[in-house]
């Protein structure tokens, strides 16, 4: 880890239209950095493609490493709330429909409706990333996945806590492997595989009745 601070965004939109206005920059960001690669980001282009001076985009990112934390930030939010609204928050789905979706929407990188997030994002993560921002998103996952079982009423017996992070951390680390070996590589199949290695330690406890 370098010994300088990361460089971190400046503010969090709290109004409508801020926060349009953080979402237009995300979008420039992410549209540059597909067309021209990290190399072509800079804080000038962002702002000369979502419209704005300068000054507004240097009031949210003061540099190109902010934009990005915020960013990475910014598709964890999208994530867990994804999972609030689909999989925690149902009351008339069944228990397999529950944690399918969980499963998805945790590992599926391509889901529509995320926000982009790719090999050459993740190669570059640790420049803003901290051991207790890692630390922060694993909490706030295991807290969802916890929920998203205890949501699951007609699933008897429940998998004990220790169950449950040891398949968010399966779930989760393998999506991140991944993305960080084999980026082309078949997404719904890997997906799939999951899923169905989830389930089938669920199937466990309820054989064992």
């Amino acid at each position: 880890m370098p010994d300088a601070p990361r460089s971190k965004p400046l503010k969090r939109p709290t109004q409508a239209r801020s926060k349009f206005t953080v979402q237009a920059i995300y979008d420039a960001f992410v549209r540059i950095w597909s067309a021209h690669g990290w190399e072509g980001v800079t804080t000038r282009a962002v702002a000369l493609e979502t419209g704005i001076a300068v000054g507004t985009l240097y009031d949210y990112f003061p540099d190109k490493e902010a934009l990005l934390s915020g960013y990475v930030r910014h598709c964890i939010e999208a994530l867990l709330a994804r999972l609030d609204a689909e999989v925690i928050a149902p009351a008339d789905i069944g228990w397999q429909t529950r944690v399918q979706r969980l499963v998805r929407i945790t590992c599926d990188t391509r889901l529509e409706g995320l926000p982009a997030f790719d090999h050459e994002m993740l190669m570059l993560e640790h420049r803003v990333a901290e051991p207790k921002h890692h630390r922060r998103v694993y909490d706030e996952l295991a807290d969802r996945w916890l929920r998203a079982f205890a949501a699951c009423t007609d699933l008897q017996p429940q998998p004990s806590p220790a169950t449950i992070h040891a398949l968010l951390t399966a779930a989760w680390g393998g999506r991140r492997y991944r993305l960080l070996v084999q980026p082309e590589a078949g997404n719904d199949e890997w997906v799939a595989e999951i899923e169905a290695m989830v389930m089938a330690r669920l199937s466990t406890n309820l054989s064992a009745r």
